[in-house]
């Protein structure tokens, strides 16, 4: 597996990340739901989305879900627990947080916080997740195949950032690239392994990710790939 180009992408290479940033991006309007489920990352201003609707009043729970990452690893805590941290300063109360610090990618995320909604007895009707923008395609097709209980109704939302303005000194424009390849190879090999449900591709976005993939965006790959 290679890693990123060390340099700033190009105008070519960010043309081609904008086609894919478009596709991964469900442009959902959250609606009044009874939970916040927040899938765990390195990006802090999921979080802070989190609150955002909270304190719009969509939902009175809030639940984080997430160990640590690849890009996590070294975090003195869990990012479940940081999220949580970062969502009692801004404000929420203690009692209408659930941490789930044990999940290590979408699908536990998503099994380990339903089995603590039930052990909380809670049964959401409907759900609002939150994920950073360019996977919420990902993390609707890998609710609807992983979520264990009864059919719920949920909408997809992330921080409301646009692609040019997204990165900043903790997440480069070259690894943001380089996950949105990755997460495409995903949509497209993971329902045959039993991770996601099926997403329509159009040509013109896999033939995007694989020129990006020629111009050595191939850091977050998935195995075997």
């Amino acid at each position: 597996m290679h890693s990123a180009p060390s340099s700033f992408p190009g105008p070519e290479d960010l043309r081609l990340a904008k086609i894919l940033w478009d596709y991964h991006q469900l442009h959902q309007v959250p609606v009044p739901s009874d939970v916040i489920f927040v899938l765990g990352s390195h990006d802090l201003r999921v979080a802070h989305r989190a609150v955002e609707l909270y304190r719009q009043g969509l939902a009175p729970y809030i639940l984080f879900s997430g160990r640590r990452g690849a890009l996590t690893q070294d975090w003195p805590v869990t990012e479940a627990e940081r999220f949580a941290a970062l969502a009692l300063e801004r404000g929420v109360p203690r009692e209408h947080l659930l941490v789930e610090p044990e999940a290590t990618n979408t699908g536990e995320n998503i099994r380990f916080g339903y089995h603590l909604l039930r052990e909380k007895g809670l049964q959401p009707g409907r759900l609002i997740l939150v994920q950073k923008p360019y996977m919420e395609r990902r993390t609707r097709a890998t609710f609807l195949q992983q979520w264990p209980g009864a059919a719920v109704e949920i909408t997809v939302t992330s921080p409301q950032i646009p692609f040019e303005d997204y990165p900043n000194d903790e997440i480069p424009m070259a690894q943001v690239i380089d996950i949105m390849v990755g997460d495409l190879y995903r949509i497209r090999d993971y329902p045959a392994r039993g991770f996601q449900v099926p997403e329509e591709i159009p040509p013109e976005v896999m033939a995007a990710a694989e020129e990006l993939v020629r111009r050595g965006y191939t850091g977050h790959m998935p195995e075997g790939k």
